[in-house]
This record gives structure tokens, C-alpha cells and sequence, in this order.
């Protein structure tokens, strides 16, 4: 196995498992209750962390979550009761060991003076609990208190307890029976040696060249089974010899079981590994196993039935040795329904995919050339294929936000306890999935805006009693999907936004013009700025008027939106709207002049023929009626400058993206396209009507819009329009209603 490999999924499995202690002691504190079930689990947790990192050598790890694994043993049998300190205390612990894990890449598990002092501290508060328990215990106390007898022969003392009875022909084999056992003297200290001659027949019927003697030894040493037995070895086919393990031993041999690689699930080589059973030892079972079977077929006695009748092993052992076979197996079963892929490779896939995206579309264009029946036929077909191995793909990269969601328990509970304020944590929309690339860069942004609601939105609790609402703030964490992108909410039920204020600041920092007309949407968006704050005071967490535009530039980097909504009195919601791949989309494609461009799929409506009668007034105004409705539009050719004449017909697309509608002025409509998104280059990164490009079946490229941009544009324009149409003509709004409606 690589072991560096192993390493790193030992980091990975035990940070998952830290988070879901987390999760269990943030629900207990939460809900003011706990069962069995979540005690267990942690106490599972802590086990499997602290059993890992012993096979890595990370003693730091071990030695510190032995402690909370007591702590946890404690509460787990009644003898510790779980109280409010006790759950601070065991997320303090947490992190302490998350820290450790951290530290693992760099340092094996070693932290700076400072994070060891700390650690040393959380020990210290930990043993005060368990009621003063040494410093230097290293073991479990089940281990202290040994393993009981039962069926495997005596455990009395410190020592080796070895039972020899030599075969009849030793002698005659040339073997000295007593050279043996004093070359056990070598290796350790015989303590006492009790000779067994209950084999010895009457005076006339003995063989003076036949041995008929056994011996029982009590033997001292620090030399492990194998080593024994290895001193019997040029006799060994001529005794019958069981070598039992002290106390001390015993309880190491469960400790190694209990924390075994889980390379086999093999009781025998289980046993093996542990240093409780030595090869021969398991061949003498498995033959004497074959022999009972032979004898009974109607039986079949295992492995661990004989060991112990054999009186090799206690059975307590073997009972430990069946548990951890047990969930060895268990494992196995489970890692079996998934493979553990490396991010780069998935990466790498996906471009592989997105070039068979290209290279499909550009044998389907050589085939509609061609008008071969057959050969569409068969390009048809391997689309069809690739666009089923494309959605695919892209499966594999989508996850749940809901772990990302998780994640802010914590910081909402730290948060509030610095704040001083009671807030509490609601999550909807966890298992919304999106793409893997999109989750690991939307944490950051998210925290920023729930520290930022936590802070400046819900207001203290004294504040909150005087306008009518509970003391407990709450925050909301919510996502869904809507038109091919993923919608994030973060919501608060404080003050809401001051439009005076903002704007009174913004002025005050020259970010706009006194007298200049702003929407309330516009308003609020200020807070993106850079530099902006309406804080009145600099705290460590904010005012500094640094986080939101982080927020905002993180955001558009995914090619995503935020805004805001807020009521005076009521709260915020911060929108965050994301794609849910930067992969591979399905587009639509069109064409104005000799250009191309492509529009989200998701976001498109319908297509609607542009009227005559509207193509005529297209100097005067930009607004078309759909249906009774007013529906701004942008021309494509205008937008981005294109020369060519018009066509003879020109089209409208119809978008729709966060509740606002708006059409794209086009010439041809040229169908749906799989499109294998190319980032621009950084000459092109301010451009904003564009949010990247794609290469065509023919080679060409042509542009992906950024319809967001586009749409805002379509509606602010307009309504700059209607208010200058009334401004010029003096109409009122009905007026221009009837002109839209030709009464």
C-alpha cells in the first residue's frame, strides 16, 4: 500500500469524522438532549481517530484523543453526566484534534508551544471531570482492569505461562529436553517450573531412551510469542507446547486488535497480526479443525471455537478478534459501493468529454453537409451517446451543498456567544447539488456574509424585545434551483438595511452623485463596494469595509450574481445566483451576421419572429408587446457592433433569469448546441456582456452570453426609455400603455 496515499485518506476520513462529532455536540447543545445513539457515534469517532493515527505513529493524535475517548467512555456508561460545559469542552477538543490533523502533512501531528500549551490545558479540564485521572495513563481503563478468564487457561500473575509436554521419542531424536528450557534463560527469567510426571509408567515398564515428562513454566520476559515458540523450535514437531500471554500482555493484544490495519479479515491472520497466535499455532487449529470435521461432517466448528478448546487463546480475545473481523467486513461491504477519485483525474475527464463535445458537433455539421442519410443516422446516434456521457460526467463532479451548509453550525455558535447575541441556525435546501469546483470556492463568500448578517442584520436581544420580536435571532441558510442555476439565500429576520444610511455614506465616499436617482435594489447593491461600510465602530469582525466586494468579486468570478432584498424592520436576504457546472452547458445557438453566440438553454422561454411594425420603431424605442406584456430587448448587433446588414427577418429571444424577463434581437436561429465552456483570456476579463466562449462544429468560436449583464442592461434601458417617451411627449402611463397595445 502507499503509504503516503494511506496517509492522506486517514487525514481525510478523520476530519469527516471531527465534523460529525461537531454536528452530534452542536445538536445536543441546540436541542438540550442526546440519546445512546449520537454518544456512541462520537465515542466511535474518537476511537477510529485515535486507532488510525497509532498505525501512522502520530502519537500526539493518540495520546490526546485517548482522554476525550474516556470522556466519552464515561458518558457513554452513566458514570459522566453530559452538561453544557462538557459539550464546550468537547468542541474545544475538536478543534484541538483538528489542529493535530492539520499539522500532519508538515510536522507528523506536532503543533507550536502555544497550540501544545492549549492542548495541555483541554487534558487537564478533561481529567479534572473524569475525577483526576493520571496524566500518564496511556491505555483504556478497561485495559487496566485486564481480561477476565475464561476458558483459555490461567491468568494469574505477570507471567509467560507456558505448558510443555515433549512427544516419547525426543530422546531418541537426540533432542535433551532440559537444554530447552534452560535456553529460555537467555531471552527472560523462569520464574518457576513445576514438572508434570503423571505419564510415567510402573519402574519394569519403562523405555529409558523414551521421555515422560511435562512441565509447566512460569517464565518473565519481554520477549514476544513468536520468540518463545522460536526457542522450541528444533523440538517443536516433538512437544506439544501452548504458550499463554500475562495479563499485562492481554491487554495490548486486545489494544492491537482493537486498532488493526484491516488488511484481512482472517481471524486467524487477525490474531496473527496482534502477536497473540504464531503461524504454527494456526496450522495445529486449522488440522485439528479438519480432523473434527472429518469425524462429524455434520459440524463444522470455526476457527476461533478451536483456538480457544485447544486452549490457545482466551476466548475474550477471540471474542474481540470476531467483533473486529466483523467490522472489518463491514468496511469492506461499504468502500465497496465507492471508488475514491482523484479530483485532477475527474478534471481531466470532463476536458476530455467537452473536446468529444466538439469533435461530435463537428461531424454532425460534415454529415448535414453531405446529406448521407445513413451517416446522419449514425452521427445522430453517437451524439445522443455523447450527450448522455456528458451528463454523466458531469454527475460525477455535482455534490450536496448541504455539507458546506454544516459547516456553519459552528461559526454561527461561535459567532453569536462573541456578539453576545442568541442566534440560531436554519438550513433548507441541503441536498440542492451543484458542482464540486463551484462548492469549494462559495465557502468563503458565505462566510463573510453570515458573519456580516450576524453582526450589522440581527440586532441584540434587548433591541428585538423592543420592537415586538423574539430574543432568539434567526438565520437562514437556503438553496434551490431555478432556470438552469442554483440560488443561495442568506437571510436574516433582523433590522434590514438603512437606504438613508448607505446612500448618506455612499455620497459622503463619492461612490454617487448627491441628487442622482437611485432604486432601492441599487441602494442596497452599494454595499458591494469596495472600501464601503456603515458600521459605526471597527470590530474584529467588521467595519473596515472589507468582505463585501470580496464577496461580490468571488461571486462574479464563478460567472454567478448576488443582490440583495431587504425590509425595514423584517431582515435581509443576500441572493446569490450560481451555474451549476463550469464545464459543459447546453446552449442555444444564434447567429447576427457573421457572429455566433450561445445562450444558456435553461434560460430561454421561447423564440418570437421581431413584427414589422416593431422593426421600424427599433430607433425610437427598445420594448416590444408579448402578449399584453412589455418585453425590453437588446439588439445583439448593436450590443456588440456589428457591421453587417440585418437580414430580412429578424428574431427574439426570449430569457428569463431571477424573475426578470427580456428578449435578444438575432438573425438566424441556429438550434440547440452542447457547448464545452472555454474561459476568456485576461485581455477580455472586463468584458461584460460575455461570459465566456465555446468552439463550433467548424471550427469557429463563438461567444457564450452573459445574460445577467445583458438582461439588467435590456431592463435599465427600458426604462429609461419610457420615462424619456413621457418626459418628451407628456403622456401619461396610459398613453404609453395604448401605444404598447396599438389602441
Amino acid at each position: 500500500m502507499n503509504m503516503e496515499q494511506a496517509l492522506q485518506t486517514y487525514i481525510e476520513e478523520s476530519r469527516g469524522l471531527l465534523e460529525e462529532m461537531e454536528g452530534i455536540l452542536l445538536r445536543i447543545e441546540n436541542e438540550a438532549r442526546h440519546d445512546a445513539d449520537d454518544i456512541n457515534a462520537m465515542f466511535r469517532s474518537a476511537h477510529t481517530i485515535k486507532g488510525s493515527a497509532g498505525l501512522f505513529g502520530l502519537d500526539a493524535i493518540v495520546s490526546f484523543t485517548h482522554v476525550v475517548e474516556n470522556a466519552l467512555d464515561k458518558v457513554r456508561d452513566g458514570a459522566l453526566e453530559i452538561s453544557g460545559g462538557l459539550v464546550e469542552l468537547l468542541l474545544k477538543c475538536c478543534d484541538h484534534i483538528g489542529l493535530l490533523i492539520a499539522a500532519v502533512p508538515n510536522g507528523n501531528g506536532e503543533l507550536d508551544a502555544a497550540q501544545a500549551a492549549d492542548g495541555d490545558a483541554l487534558l487537564a479540564m478533561l481529567r479534572r471531570m473524569l475525577g483526576a485521572e493520571p496524566a500518564e495513563a496511556a491505555v483504556p481503563a478497561m485495559h487496566e482492569a485486564g481480561v477476565a478468564c475464561s476458558g483459555g487457561g490461567p491468568l494469574d500473575g505477570d507471567c509467560w505461562h507456558i505448558s510443555l509436554a515433549f512427544g516419547r521419542d525426543v530422546l531418541k531424536n537426540g533432542m535433551d529436553p532440559i537444554s530447552f528450557i534452560r535456553y529460555l534463560s537467555t531471552i527472560g527469567d523462569i520464574v518457576s517450573v513445576v514438572t508434570d510426571d503423571s505419564a510415567l509408567p510402573e519402574l519394569g515398564a519403562m523405555d529409558p531412551e523414551s521421555c515422560y515428562l511435562a512441565f509447566s513454566i512460569e517464565f518473565k520476559s519481554e520477549a514476544d510469542k513468536k520468540t518463545i515458540e522460536d526457542a522450541f523450535e528444533f523440538v517443536r514437531d516433538d512437544c506439544k507446547l501452548r504458550i499463554l500471554p500475562p495479563p499485562s500482555h492481554l491487554s495490548a493484544f486486545v489494544e492491537r486488535l482493537e486498532h488493526a490495519s484491516g488488511n484481512t479479515d482472517m481471524l486467524g491472520q487477525l490474531l496473527i497480526e496482534a502477536g497473540i497466535l504464531t503461524d504454527h499455532e494456526l496450522e495445529e487449529a486449522l488440522a485439528a479443525q479438519a480432523r473434527a470435521v472429518a469425524a462429524d461432517c455434520s459440524s463444522r466448528p470455526s476457527i476461533g471455537e478451536m483456538l480457544v478448546k485447544e486452549g490457545v487463546v482466551q476466548k475474550e480475545v477471540v471474542d474481540v478478534a470476531l467483533e473486529k473481523q466483523r467490522q472489518i467486513r463491514e468496511h469492506k461491504a461499504q468502500e465497496a459501493k465507492f471508488i475514491r477519485v482523484n479530483a485532477e483525474k475527474l478534471d481531466e475527464l470532463i476536458n476530455l468529454v467537452g473536446e468529444l463535445v466538439i469533435a461530435g458537433a463537428s461531424a454532425s455539421l460534415r454529415a448535414r453537409r453531405s446529406g448521407d442519410v445513413a451517416l446522419l443516422e449514425s452521427t445522430s446516434a453517437v451524439s445522443s451517446l455523447v450527450e448522455e456521457i456528458r451528463d454523466g460526467a458531469l454527475k460525477l463532479r455535482m455534490v450536496e451543498i448541504g455539507e458546506t451548509f454544516s459547516r456553519f453550525q459552528r461559526v454561527v455558535r461561535d459567532v453569536s456567544k462573541e456578539l453576545g447575541k442568541d442566534i440560531g441556525l436554519e438550513i433548507s435546501g441541503a441536498e440542492t447539488e451543484l458542482d464540486k469546483t463551484v462548492v469549494e470556492k462559495i465557502g468563503d463568500p458565505l462566510m463573510h456574509l453570515v458573519r456580516n448578517a450576524m453582526d450589522h442584520g440581527i440586532e441584540p436581544a434587548g433591541a428585538r424585545a423592543a420592537s415586538g420580536k423574539p430574543a432568539r435571532g434567526t438565520l437562514r441558510l437556503n438553496a434551490y434551483h431555478d432556470s438552469g442555476s442554483i440560488v443561495i439565500e442568506v437571510a436574516d429576520d433582523g433590522g434590514g438595511l438603512n437606504k438613508e444610511k448607505i446612500l448618506h455614506k455612499a455620497i459622503e465616499h463619492g461612490v454617487v452623485a448627491p441628487g442622482q436617482a437611485l432604486t432601492d435594489q441599487e441602494i442596497y447593491n452599494l454595499i458591494f463596494e469596495a472600501g464601503f461600510s456603515t458600521a459605526d465602530k471597527v470590530t474584529n469582525l467588521s467595519g473596515r469595509g472589507v468582505g463585501m466586494d470580496v464577496v461580490k468579486r468571488n461571486i462574479q468570478a464563478l460567472r454567478g450574481t448576488v443582490d440583495i432584498d431587504s425590509e425595514p424592520g423584517r431582515g435581509a436576504t443576500v441572493r446569490i445566483r450560481l451555474p451549476l457546472t463550469l464545464a459543459i452547458i447546453d446552449g442555444f445557438l444564434v447567429g447576427v451576421g457573421e457572429s455566433a453566440f450561445v445562450v444558456p438553454l435553461d434560460m430561454v422561454l421561447e423564440c418570437v419572429e421581431l413584427p414589422e411594425a416593431d422593426r421600424r420603431l427599433a430607433e425610437t424605442r427598445n420594448y416590444i408587446n408579448l402578449r399584453g406584456e412589455v418585453l425590453p430587448f437588446v439588439r445583439l448587433r448593436d450590443e456588440f457592433e456589428i457591421k453587417a446588414p440585418p437580414g430580412k427577418r429578424e428574431n427574439i429571444v426570449v430569457v428569463q433569469y431571477g424573475g426578470q424577463k427580456a428578449g435578444f434581437v438575432v438573425d438566424e436561429l441556429l438550434g440547440e448546441f452542447q457547448t464545452v465552456i472555454k474561459p476568456l483570456g485576461s485581455v477580455f476579463r472586463h468584458l461584460k456582456s460575455i461570459s465566456g466562449s465555446t468552439i463550433l462544429g467548424t471550427g469557429e468560436v463563438a461567444l457564450i452570453l452573459d445574460v445577467p449583464a445583458l438582461l439588467q442592461l435590456g431592463v435599465a434601458r427600458d426604462g429609461q426609455m419610457l420615462a424619456h417617451e413621457r418626459d418628451r411627449a407628456g403622456f401619461g402611463a396610459y398613453e404609453v400603455s395604448a401605444d404598447l397595445t396599438g389602441e
